[in-house]
């Protein structure tokens, strides 16, 4: 099958555009909880903006930016195929985590994470999900969840999809791992905090 180097490219840019929406930053502005990065670990991500103690703009903010990397995953697989919806994962990525309009400064990744793999294959979707949670439940972390959670992914994406999906996962998960350095550092150091603690190292 032929694949039009073009149509990857507004696959990527598609993603991007979409990826770099600041829901976040937006949400809490709205809600009149004043600026996301001058809060907690200023991260625009729904973590942190569970930080301001607004559970409901922190949901919020997990579906919006997990259905903002969705959205271009679909559109590009409609109209340019599979190819192009797993270039349009990785631009929501990097939307999300280096947006041009905030100073390449962005989240971590974990919701778009979400989307794109329930938007990609969702039953690799809900796997990440369901190690999320049952590390999340059992070691009260985060992040410890969000990273074993990404590790696992690319596996799952091989055994239930095929190796480009497994490429494509790959990439996002080195990307998430980039942006969660911090966090790994502190985990190694046994200073991570745990979920609902008063810490807002994050």
């Amino acid at each position: 099958m032929t694949v039009d180097p073009l149509a990857l490219l507004y696959a990527v840019i598609l993603g991007y555009l979409c990826g770099s929406v600041p829901f976040g930053l937006i949400l809490t502005r709205a809600a009149g909880l004043g600026d996301i990065r001058k809060i907690g670990s200023g991260n625009i991500g729904a973590t942190n903006v569970l930080r301001t103690g607004n559970r409901w703009v922190a949901a919020a903010t997990l579906v919006l930016d997990a259905s903002k990397a969705a959205l271009p995953v679909l559109v590009a697989r409609h109209f340019w195929g599979e190819e192009a919806a797993m270039l349009a994962a990785i631009g929501a990525f990097l939307g999300h985590c280096f947006p041009a309009w905030l100073g390449f400064k962005g989240g971590k990744g974990v919701a778009v994470m979400i989307g794109s793999l329930l938007a990609l294959a969702w039953a690799v979707g809900l796997i990440f999900c369901a190690v999320w949670l049952l590390i999340a439940l059992t070691r009260k972390m985060s992040s410890l969840a969000a990273l074993t959670a990404t590790a696992t992914a690319p596996i799952f994406a091989f055994v239930l999809a095929d190796q480009w999906l497994a490429g494509a996962v790959a990439v996002m998960a080195l990307l998430l791992f980039y942006q969660h350095r911090e966090n790994i550092a502190r985990l190694l150091a046994g200073t991570e905090p745990t979920i609902g603690s008063e810490n807002k190292a994050g």
